[in-house]
């Protein structure tokens, strides 16, 4: 499901009270941002920029999922791509608790990295987060069978070719304060509206947007949900 396009590793998602914008759409003052990682925030956060050398500070994780069903390190199977457990825990884009890959084949959507919150480490494009529901493996831990996987967006061979389809957006948010293709500000970052609406990797109404710039971490794409495409 494509919700808008934009040049790869330009697009992020936001809630309308972390944005500011420029154009009159924006008529009340910006609410207060909710918490989003900041470098001197919080233990979820890059590194502070003494240590920025040593590379992003990583979130400690578990070594079993709460079924004991999925373990760090194991080889699963999902959305029929393997990979590798690196890490297993709760996020801070979703609720509940979720698996990190490293994918040994497919094409990932990060590197570990999340919205400026390091999971994992693994190369740019193998990195994606599952639930544990979600994955089938080869070790003896899974002893249940498989549940089914949560929906994703699949192109059917025949519609290959035509690329994936984009999913309609909203053309304001709930409150009237963010329009599409407005110009907006985000965590410091000067960004354009390409996305309006629900998502399937969090609750609620989110806002995609295409970074101008400063560093995103999709192309629109997220968790084989394609919102949109830079």
């Amino acid at each position: 499901v494509c919700y808008f396009e934009c040049p790869a590793g330009k697009g992020v998602f936001a809630q309308p009270a972390q944005l500011s914008g420029s154009a009159a759409a924006t008529s009340s003052a910006p609410a207060a941002a909710k918490p989003v990682p900041v470098i001197s925030a919080s233990p979820t956060a890059v590194a502070a920029t003494a240590k920025e050398d040593l590379g992003p500070t990583m979130l400690p994780s578990k070594e079993k999922t709460a079924d004991g069903s999925v373990s760090l390190g194991q080889q699963v199977a999902w959305n029929g791509k393997m990979g590798m457990v690196r890490y297993i825990g709760e996020v801070k884009f979703a609720k509940g608790e979720w698996v990190g890959l490293e994918l040994t084949d497919g094409k990932g959507v990060h590197d570990g990295n999340v919205l400026g919150v390091c999971y994992f480490e693994c190369p740019a494009g193998k990195g994606v987060f599952a639930q544990p529901a979600q994955l089938s493996g080869s070790g003896a831990v899974l002893a249940r069978a498989p549940a089914a996987a949560m929906p994703v967006a699949v192109v059917s061979a025949s519609a290959e070719d035509e690329g994936p389809a984009l999913l309609p957006s909203k053309e304001k948010t709930a409150d009237g304060s963010i329009s599409l293709g407005q110009q907006v500000t985000w965590n410091g970052k000067s960004a354009t509206v390409r996305y309006i609406g629900n998502v399937k990797f969090g609750a609620g109404e989110w806002v995609g947007l295409e970074l101008m710039d400063g560093k995103g971490v999709h192309d629109g794409n997220v968790l084989g949900v394609c919102y949109f495409e830079c």
